[in-house]
């Protein structure tokens, strides 16, 4: 099959697209013949060699933690799904990853999809929308009008979360450049702030949520927007213990757990035209395509999800 891979780490110059063999399928698995997959900041930083000590993996490494497509072989426990039946997943860490034309994936992390969404609609989903999912629902506890603040709603996480939150009933402040308050305002965000004009700790208060995808300072300032008792959690590093005692504020960094059942729950917020995928940019499944698509991600600028599109 043919897959882009990388043997060493560094720029993305070290992206290559090469042959290498179908991967096999355990009896709790199927094999998905891939037709999109998406671009996701851990991709290039594990590129770089960021992560190589949290995720140890073996060269050659085949990136990519999206995948859409259709199940082409099931395994002899799989009794969920059947060949033919168009999937997303945010597969299990493992060196075979989805720039490939073929992947393997547990059955548990399966979910159908939605029949109104492309194939590149859903690859922009599983990792940024479980994300979203799992910091305002599960950590977050989310509820009908609570007051939510999404940093950088333009991003892939940013922009699920916004729409996760309206899905609840949640009033929903969010950060972007000016240029992106159209997009924002037509995902549902109530108060738009353009980080660029405004100061959000000087406009905003009481808040019940705040989702950190930024860290650093805004982070440190996005305490002062809490309530006594509210919830922070950052995808981008360990929040500050001694703020967050200030103020009985639970809070605490983030690390995705893949779930096929809330990918199922995510994908009826599509189905019924709560949530749609933003995809903004999209590149062909080879060298030049692939090295083209870190790059723009990279820049921390690109609008909406970064799209990789195989078949």
């Amino acid at each position: 099959m043919k897959a882009v891979i990388i043997d060493q780490y560094g720029s993305a110059d070290q992206l290559y697209e090469t042959e290498m063999e179908t991967p096999a399928i355990e009896e709790n698995q199927v094999l998905v013949e891939m037709h999109a997959t998406s671009i996701n900041p851990i991709d290039w930083k594990l590129r770089e060699g960021y992560l190589k000590e949290m995720l140890p993996f073996e060269f050659p490494i085949i990136l990519g933690w999206d995948a859409a497509g259709v199940v082409k072989e099931i395994g002899s426990e799989v009794t969920h799904f059947q060949p033919g039946d168009h999937v997303f997943a945010r597969p299990a860490t493992t060196r075979n990853g989805t720039y490939a034309e073929y992947t393997a994936i547990d059955e548990k992390l399966l979910a159908k999809m939605p029949e109104n969404v492309s194939f590149e609609e859903a690859a922009a989903v599983p990792l940024a929308g479980l994300t979203a999912w799992q910091c305002l629902v599960d950590f977050s506890e989310i509820k009908e009008d609570d007051k939510v603040l999404i940093h950088a709603g333009s991003g892939g996480v940013g922009s699920f979360a916004i729409q996760i939150a309206k899905s609840f009933g949640a009033y929903v402040a969010s950060t972007a450049s000016g240029k992106n308050e159209d997009l924002l305002k037509t995902l549902g965000v109530d108060r738009f702030i353009n980080y660029q004009e405004e100061d959000f700790a000087d406009v905003l208060e009481d808040y019940d949520i705040v989702l950190d995808t930024m860290g650093g300072d805004i982070q440190k300032k996005s305490f002062q927007v809490l309530k006594e008792g509210g919830k922070l959690i950052s995808i981008v590093g360990e929040p500050d213990k001694k703020l967050a005692a200030q103020k009985n504020i639970k809070a605490s960094s983030f690390w995705l757990n893949p779930d096929g059942s809330q990918l199922a729950e995510l994908g009826k917020l599509m189905e019924n035209g709560k949530m749609t995928a933003n995809v903004g940019h999209t590149f062909p499944l080879s060298t030049e395509g692939v090295r083209d698509a870190h790059k723009l991600s990279e820049t921390h600028h690109a609008r909406g999800k970064i799209v990789i599109k195989i078949k």
